[in-house]
C-alpha cells in the first residue's frame, strides 16, 4: 500500500481548507495564537503549517512579529499563500532538517504535525536547535481517537466496511501519538527540560453532518488510502459516515467534542 500519511495532493488541500479547517483546526489555532501572544515573540517559525490556519491566527495576534511558515508539502503552502499575510513568509522545508541557523527564533509552533514526523525526537531536536535560549516550542497534538468521537466513528465505519484489511490512516496517523508520557519522553530526549502538557476539549462544528463527513473523506490523506480499496470505496464510506454522523447534528448544525494536547516546551 502506498504510504499516504503525509500525502496532501490533488484536490485534498482545497477540501482540507474548506471543510477540515473549520471542523477541526480553527479552535486550536486560536488557542495556540493566544498562548503565543502572551510570550510576545519577535521571530516565529511555524512547522507543518498546512494551509495556514495557525499562520493567520498568529499573524492577527502578533502583527509586529516576523513569521516564517513552513511545510514539507508545497501544495498545502500554495493554498496557505493565498491568505496574503503581510508579516509572513511561506517556505517549503522539512521539519526534521530545518534550513535555518541555530538560535534564529523566539518561538516554534507546530499544530497537528508532530504526529507525522518519522523521527519525533529529531523533529523536537531541530525545533530546539533553531530556538534561542529561553525560547518556546508550542505544539498541538491530538488526544486518543476514542476522545474524538467523529474521527472515531470514521475509523469504526472503515473497519466495518473492510473488516479483513481496514484502512487505518486515522488511528495510525493523526491519532497515533496521543500518549502524554510518550510525548514528554521524546521532548526530553530532544533536549527540552521545561515541559507542560495540557489536554483541551473544544467543540468540532460544521454546517452539517454531510460537510463534516466530506472533510474527513475528501480533505485528508484518508481519501488516497480508501481509493486503493476500489473505485467505489471512498463514496461508500462517505455515504455511511454522513448517515452515522447525523447523531451529532442539531438545529445549529453539526457539533461533536474533540480533544487535543497543548504542549509547551522551553529551551
Amino acid at each position: 500500500m502506498v504510504a499516504v500519511d503525509v500525502r496532501f495532493s490533488g484536490a485534498i488541500p482545497e477540501n482540507y481548507e474548506r471543510y477540515m479547517v473549520p471542523l477541526l483546526f480553527q479552535p486550536y489555532a486560536d488557542e495556540l495564537a493566544k498562548r503565543a501572544a502572551a510570550l510576545q515573540p519577535k521571530r516565529i517559525l511555524e512547522t507543518a503549517a498546512g494551509t495556514g490556519v495557525v499562520t493567520q491566527a498568529l499573524s492577527s495576534a502578533l502583527p509586529n512579529a516576523e513569521i516564517t511558515a513552513t511545510d514539507l508539502n508545497q501544495a498545502m503552502l500554495d493554498v496557505a499563500a493565498k491568505r496574503a499575510l503581510p508579516n509572513v513568509t511561506f517556505r517549503q522545508a522539512d521539519a526534521l532538517e530545518l534550513p535555518f541557523a541555530d538560535a534564529s527564533f523566539d518561538l516554534v509552533v507546530c499544530q497537528f504535525g508532530a504526529m507525522f514526523f518519522p523521527d519525533k525526537v529529531a523533529g523536537g531536536a531541530e525545533a530546539r536547535r533553531v530556538l534561542r535560549d529561553g525560547g518556546t516550542y508550542l505544539l498541538a497534538i491530538w488526544d486518543a481517537i476514542e476522545c474524538n468521537p467523529m474521527t472515531d466513528l470514521t475509523q469504526q465505519i472503515m473497519v466495518e466496511t473492510f473488516p479483513d484489511n481496514p484502512p487505518m490512516f486515522m488511528a495510525r496517523g493523526p491519532f497515533g501519538y496521543h500518549d502524554p508520557e510518550w510525548i514528554e519522553r521524546d521532548l526530553r530526549a530532544a533536549g527540552f527540560d521545561g515541559i507542560e502538557i495540557e489536554t483541551i476539549v473544544f467543540e468540532s462544528r460544521s454546517n452539517s453532518a454531510e460537510e463534516a463527513a466530506r472533510g474527513l473523506c475528501y480533505g485528508s490523506p484518508m481519501r488516497l488510502e480508501l481509493e486503493e480499496y476500489g473505485a467505489d470505496a471512498l463514496d461508500e464510506v462517505f455515504a455511511k459516515l454522513v448517515k452515522a454522523a447525523q447523531k451529532f447534528e442539531g438545529p445549529d448544525g453539526f457539533d461533536a467534542p474533540m480533544s487535543a494536547h497543548i504542549v509547551t516546551a522551553t529551551k
